[in-house]
């Protein structure tokens, strides 16, 4: 699957991947993918969690070259 912008959180720890995609995910459209990297192991459990809380939809998880790459594709603004 392809990306529409991309985050690299590699050497970040928690809560700052999840930071950095929120900033990212706000000047987004609905619809749009989100690739990050992280290698911060709590981002496999706090991106997925972040997605789920903000209305964003989670696509998955895949290890890359020794990194966590999340794809997340952009929901609609919860009220």
């Amino acid at each position: 699957m392809t990306s529409d912008r991309e985050v690299d959180a590699r050497g970040l720890i928690c809560p700052l991947p999840v930071l950095r995609a929120r900033k990212v995910l706000l000047g987004m459209q609905p619809g749009e993918v989100l690739r990050v990297l992280a290698t911060d192991p709590m981002a496999a459990i706090d991106l997925p969690h972040f997605c789920v809380e903000a209305g964003h939809e989670h696509l998955g998880q895949a290890v890359e070259d020794g990194a966590q790459v999340h794809l997340i594709r952009r929901g609609v603004p919860k009220e």
